[in-house]
């Protein structure tokens, strides 16, 4: 073997490069015929002066013999042999003029090999690398890439960000490493991502956010084709990622509230539609310091919200204003009351079961116009959980006021009025709201400025977590709905809201690296882009009866490598096998129930 460098010309520009081909010359009975194995592209990197080295490396990897390394090939070189062989492998190119590329019939292939010259190399994970293809496939995905005006190696670089995202959430220089070092990827899809740059990722990324509002269009109206979705149930919700660094170049990095506890950081907001199954419709950044009460109108604008849709809110959200507004716009509203008065009367309830044959009462209350409802809801299980939150605050708090009547009757601590009444105010500050249930009075001394003792009392209000735990109430201007299908509703849609937390904290949203405002809000988008395929899995496999988190489907997947198993045949012959893992049965449930082969990429075989 040995490395040509042709000159040729592009036939998009006619410009002139040089390009790199491993040929082998084989004697055909008196003539010498010349044969490319592969085309090494125009950015192959090994110097010259390595390249015998380089084939003769490849010569002992082929034929079994991986220990034969010459000490002064330098690791790169190595690096580039290695990835040269697994190619050849999975291409089942013929290296010998006896051995033919052509599918084998099906049937058994019996051998005799050596057993002990068995050698495992380019282990690569190949389970969510196969899943999200499927999901790919099943949406359109590629071709839709392809619509959207993304040529060949764009697409690739695209699909590679994205499965990227959810089989190895990071960054997109760790994205890089991942897809050239540890996944199978480049072999399900055919496509060598050692020869990709870390720019090309960079650019792919800005080519998908260039083309948002159509690829989130079309995927969109492509589930609600699949599943058959009724878009009148709109969840809204923001969350915010934080840099690592200043960001100076881009003006949407703004110190605000981080939900991460990073204020320390400048931050970015994502704005989504979703729909009531889960996908997201609509996605838009924002400044860091956008505040959520102050922003709904224009987010929802923004985000083209469908004319009459149920819009979810959570509290931080619901604002008088904000519901106002929403009335005048026609849209319709589900959210968590804002009031913390916590109302509810046994005796004028329904009660109904969950799936966990929990029993959950329900009771409507009208407002005195008759265009809004309130629904008061009582949980069993949550008045347990809340009884137990309260109590551990209130233990803890009067512990604290204990210590500082105790330390009245030591010498040496602190006894002026201004100074306990700063410590009290401490202990409020962490006493999660507990301490307006409580009376305390400090009793002054002769003098007046130090207290000689410390009172207090319960005295708990009503209509709080204290007096009526696990009660919680809701706020609509659906007034025609009953109690039970308010109430499922909220509950649907609360689930849903668990499952979008795994785009928060399983796909690789926070942090952000980057700097320029394009780059940042396309790494954001790519995020958006794995929930989607997370989603169609999850549902898909939901159909199925398996509900598992994307954590765990993933960690289950990632297990599945493709690997190649080299032996010495009895001809002295080296045969190189590549093939996946046996599925275990975690993995084969979840291929079986997408109904697609467990197998990844088939069975490459090359004998030399």
């Amino acid at each position: 073997m040995y490395i040509r460098r042709t000159k040729t010309r592009s036939t998009a520009n006619g410009q002139s490069y040089y390009s790199h081909r491993l040929v082998r010359s084989d004697r055909m009975g008196s003539k010498v015929r010349q044969r490319t194995l592969l085309n090494l592209g125009r950015h192959f990197e090994v110097a010259q002066e390595y390249w015998q080295q380089l084939c003769v490396r490849l010569d002992q990897l082929l034929s079994g013999q991986p220990d034969l390394l010459p000490s002064e090939l330098p690791d790169y070189v190595e690096e580039e042999a290695q990835r040269i062989l697994a190619r050849l492998v999975a291409s089942e190119t013929a290296i010998t003029p006896s051995q033919t590329s052509a599918k084998r019939p099906s049937g058994a292939d019996i051998q005799s090999i050596d057993v002990d010259s068995l050698e495992l190399v380019q282990p690569r994970s190949a389970g969510v690398e196969y899943a999200g293809l499927w999901a790919m496939e099943q949406m359109g995905f590629a071709r839709l890439l392809a619509d959207v005006g993304l040529n060949g190696p764009q697409r690739a670089a695209a699909m590679g960000l994205i499965i990227g995202r959810m089989a190895a959430p990071g960054s997109e220089l760790a994205t890089h490493h991942w897809l050239k070092q540890s996944s199978a990827l480049g072999e399900l899809i055919s496509f060598d991502y050692a020869q990709m740059n870390l720019m090309q990722l960079y650019r792919s990324s800005d080519y998908l956010i260039r083309r948002r509002e159509a690829i989130e269009k079309a995927l969109f109206n492509r589930v609600v084709d699949l599943f058959g979705l009724d878009c009148t149930v709109t969840l809204y919700d923001l969350t915010n990622t934080y840099f690592e660094g200043e960001a100076g170049a881009n003006p949407k990095a703004q110190h605000g509230r981080s939900k991460e506890k990073r204020s320390d950081c400048s931050l970015l907001t994502l704005g989504l539609i979703l729909d009531g199954s889960g996908f997201v419709r609509r996605s838009e950044v924002f400044a860091g310091n956008v505040f959520e009460g102050h922003t709904l109108q224009g987010m929802l604008q923004a985000l083209h919200a469908p004319e009459g849709a149920l819009v979810v809110l959570d509290q931080g959200i619901a604002t008088e204003n904000n519901l106002t507004w929403m009335q005048q716009q026609g849209y319709r509203y589900l959210v968590v009351n804002r009031s913390r008065e916590r109302e509810f009367d046994p005796d004028d309830c329904i009660t109904i079961e969950t799936a966990t044959r929990e029993k959950v009462h329900l009771q409507k209350v009208h407002s005195d116009d008759g265009k809004e409802v309130r629904l008061y809801c009582y949980s069993e299980r949550r008045a347990k959980k809340e009884e137990g939150i309260a109590k551990r605050f209130m233990t803890r708090f009067e512990a604290g006021l204990e210590k500082i009547s105790q330390g009245l009757s030591r010498p040496r601590t602190s006894k002026r009025i201004d100074k306990l009444w700063e410590r009290i105010g401490r202990l409020k500050e962490k006493s999660r709201g507990v301490s307006q249930h409580y009376h305390i009075e400090l009793i002054p001394d002769d003098s007046g400025e130090q207290a000689k003792a410390i009172h207090w009392q319960r005295k708990p209000i009503e209509g709080t977590l204290v007096t009526h735990p696990g009660v919680y109430s809701l706020r609509s201007n659906e007034t025609a709905w009953d109690e039970e299908r308010m109430w499922r509703t909220y509950i649907m849609l609360t689930d849903l809201e668990s499952v979008f937390r795994s785009l928060k904290s399983e796909l690789g949203l926070r942090p952000v690296f980057h700097h320029k405002e394009e780059r940042c809000d396309g790494h954001l988008f790519i995020t958006v882009l794995a929930y989607q395929l997370v989603q169609f899995i999850r549902r898909r496999l939901g159909e199925q009866g398996i509900h598992d988190s994307w954590r765990s489907l993933r960690e289950t997947l990632n297990n599945q490598c493709r690997i190649t198993a080299t032996f010495r045949r009895a001809d002295n012959r080296t045969l190189h096998v590549r093939k996946a893992t046996r599925a275990e049965p975690e993995q084969l449930a979840i291929y079986n129930a997408l109904n697609i082969d467990p197998a990844p990429g088939g069975v490459n075989k090359l004998i030399i």
